[in-house]
């Protein structure tokens, strides 16, 4: 059975199946089952809005395509690509808590993000303001706050030992928690804004329409 599941014939099989820090197991499936569906609520979200003459839709949409794309990058890792060129810019050598060194543009990304969401964040609702702001703090803590701390344990200490393991286990952890509290609050907020949502499937070839009261 192990040798079925994982390739191997041994228990290192099995850990690596659910092992945080490892890639394409069912941690990494989870998580970007997690992304994929604060995707869909967004994607929902924005087309009800669309319905309401001027209502705003963009931020929505922005967001959508955005948890869109962190779940094809929870899958494939494509932000590590980063951290080889990024490295070599900074001179590869004692990194400390840049050891991980796509963090630098992921943090210039979360600043620019934050100050263009800012007005559309303080115009939500303050119970939805309050739960986004924690599902952010939670989900970046984990994804750029305690990559740091790793970054630099693994730098002195490598991979391979427990206290990385954990390391690695929090971050994840985070991460997780900060989505399945966004998806929280988004489908709270489509319950406080609309009394009914119902999806229709029309036609041959299976055409879908959104409506809510």
């Amino acid at each position: 059975m192990t040798t079925y599941l994982t390739g191997n014939n041994h228990v290192n099989g099995v850990v690596r199946l659910f092992y945080v820090d490892d890639e394409k197991n069912i941690p990494t499936g989870f998580s970007t089952f997690l992304l994929l569906f604060a995707a869909l609520l967004l994607a929902v979200i924005t087309v009800l809005k669309r319905k309401k003459t001027g209502s705003p839709v963009s931020h929505w949409a922005i967001l959508s395509c955005g948890f869109l794309f962190m779940a094809v990058d929870e899958a494939w890792s494509f932000h590590e690509r980063l951290i080889k060129p990024v490295s070599q810019l900074l001179g590869d050598d004692n990194l400390g808590i840049f050891y991980y060194a796509w963090v630098i543009p992921g943090i210039a990304l979360v600043l620019v993000l934050a100050l263009f969401f800012l007005g559309f964040w303080l115009r939500l609702p303050a119970k939805t303001r309050l739960t986004f702001l924690m599902a952010a703090t939670l989900y970046i803590g984990g994804s750029i706050g305690v990559e740091l701390i790793g970054g630099h344990f693994a730098e002195m200490h490598g991979q391979r030992n427990f206290t990385y393991s954990m390391i690695a286990t929090v971050e994840e952890s985070l991460e997780m928690a900060g989505v399945i509290i966004f998806i929280w609050a988004l489908l709270v907020y489509i319950a406080d804004s609309y009394k009914e949502v119902r999806f229709r499937f029309d036609g041959v070839c299976g055409n879908e329409t959104i409506d809510a009261t």
